[in-house]
Formats: C-alpha cells, structure tokens, sequence
C-alpha cells in the first residue's frame, strides 16, 4: 500500500460533517464544481443496505435539485408508477409507507421513504418547478444466456434514462447500485456461479452524454449492513480509501497526483459491491472488477463505517 497514495487522499479529501439527510448542504458543495453542466449524475453505491451511504446519497439528491436545478430522479430497481409514488409527489395522495411496501425489498427502508416525503414536500413548496421521478421502464427479454439477459438488462437501464432526458430535457439524478452506474466497458461482478462481464449501463450513458455524464460512487471500508462486514482485502481499493483514517470525505478523482497516485487510479482494481446475500467467510469474493477507479468514477464519498438500514416499521 503506497504511503504516498494514502498522504494524498488524506491532503485532497473534503470531509463530511455528517449523516442528516436534513442537514444543511454545506460540506456537499464542492460536488457543485465536480457536476459542472452535467444533464446526469450517477449515485453509486456499494451497498444498498447501509444507512450512511444511503443518506448521503439523498443529501447528494438534495445538493443537486435544490442547488442545481436537477428535476428528476431516476431510483434503481422498481417502478414508482407501479406502486404509486409518482402520483404521491405531484398531489400528496396516498400513504407513501403502504406505497413502498409494495415495492422491491431494498426500497423498503425508511431512507427511502425520507427521500420520498422531501419530494412531495419540495413539489409542495415549487408547485410551478417540480421534481418528480424519471420513467425509465424498461423490459429486458434474455437472449441466449444469462450474461445477455443481463447485458439486455444494462441497456435497457440506460436507454430509459436517454430517452426520458430527450423527451423532458429535464437534468437526471440517476441513483442505483454501483454495479450499474459506473463507466463499465465492461465490468464484472462478483460473486457468481462465474463471474458476469459484460457492458454496463454507466458505460452507455458515458457514450451518449460523454462529460455530460457524472459518476459519483459511495464505498465504504467496514461496518454492518444486515451482517458483519469486516474490513476489505489488502489489494481492494476501498482499503486505501480506509487507511487514510477519515470518518467520512469526498475525493474529486480528477484532481492531479503524482505519478504513484496516477498509477494507482488508473490501474485496474476491485472495490467492494455487496447486494442482499453476503457470506462473511468469503468477503473477497463481494467485488467489482475490470477498470480502474478512474475509469469508473468522478468523484468517491468514502464513509469508514456502516451501520443498516432501517426497515419500513
């Protein structure tokens, strides 16, 4: 592990202050200089079960519609319309909680339900500039195997957010899983009965946005999120992020480094990417793999530890 490498984080890191999803936005506002004129930024985290990256992402959400004019949210995994949440932050009708019961299992957190009530409350206070939720339906008929089911499935993803960007012209938060969102051209994922490579929806949007395409990916080194996660293997880029020893920061990726620090985000890595089965004898095996984090990545929010979600009462 280079000395030089971790010496840089530590001297380019922007701490955070803190996991209020309510909080003032003031330690975000450096992510102003990274989004730049964007139409859409990517929220990528490693887990989708850990209570900090997931109120740092709606903080980010927030940073980004209420600072810069961001109008639609694209949330990973599920339908709004289908459960009626869409309809809830135009009108305020409905339970919101009932509503996301009825959702995917890893919507039905109270952080999620959080980001739906600011929705409604932001539409409440803007009635003539919503936000609202970007119609990214999409279906994904496999092919001739699995890995073209899945390739189907990471198209797909990318051309519902295309086409609702050319339909509404809106600028896109695009909040999912890390596996999704960075530039991966390609990108396996780990584990599997064998490994699943194959391009990514982040590599598309890249391609059709180009700069215009932001990826912001939320690691973390260790903590609890439904099971005890211990920290990441040794050759795993999110040890390095650990061992500068902050709590919580954001790393612009694209600041200059010397050579060591270039070599070290522009070779290829693994960074943790934990769904909703993990085996803590066999904690390698939780990865990404096939880029570099400069490939994949604008900007890290690295969070130390993790603690779980909570689920809908």
């Amino acid at each position: 592990m280079s000395e030089t490498v971790i010496e840089w984080i530590r001297q380019h890191a922007h701490r955070l202050t803190t996991f209020d999803s309510e909080a003032p936005l003031t330690d975000l506002l450096p992510v102003a200089d990274i989004v730049g004129d964007a139409q859409v930024v990517a929220i990528g985290a490693a887990t989708r079960q850990a209570h900090e990256l997931s109120t740092l992402s709606h903080r980010l959400v927030r940073l980004l519609v209420e600072e810069l004019g961001f109008r639609s949210l694209a949330l990973e995994g599920d339908d709004a319309s289908r459960v009626g949440l869409d309809e809830y932050i135009r009108t305020g009708t409905g339970d919101p909680q009932v509503m996301l019961s009825g959702a995917r299992s890893f919507w039905q957190t109270d952080e999620i339900l959080d980001v739906v009530r600011w929705m409604r409350d932001f539409n409440r206070r803007h009635p003539d500039d919503p936000v609202r939720f970007a119609g990214t339906d999409r279906s994904s008929p496999a092919r001739n195997s699995p890995i073209d089911g899945l390739a189907d499935i990471e198209r797909s993803l990318a051309e519902g957010a295309i086409r609702w960007h050319e339909v509404t012209s809106d600028r896109i938060v695009y909040w999912g899983g890390i596996a999704h969102t960075v530039n991966g051209n390609p990108r396996t994922v780990s584990p599997s009965s064998s490994p699943m490579t194959h391009r990514n929806a982040g590599s598309y949007l890249r391609e059709h946005f180009g700069a215009g395409y932001v990826s912001i990916g939320l690691t973390f080194h260790h903590g609890k999120a439904r099971y005890d996660i211990p920290p990441p293997p040794e050759e795993f880029a999110d040890a390095v992020l650990g061992a500068a020893g902050l709590d919580a920061y954001l790393l612009d990726l694209r600041t200059d480094g010397p050579p060591p620090v270039r070599t070290w985000l522009e070779t290829p890595t693994k960074t943790r990417m934990i769904g909703p089965h993990y085996a803590r004898t066999d904690n390698a095996a939780y990865h990404l793999a096939g880029g570099s984090l400069a490939d994949w990545f604008d900007a890290i929010l690295h969070t130390q530890e993790v603690t779980p979600v909570r689920a809908l009462s």
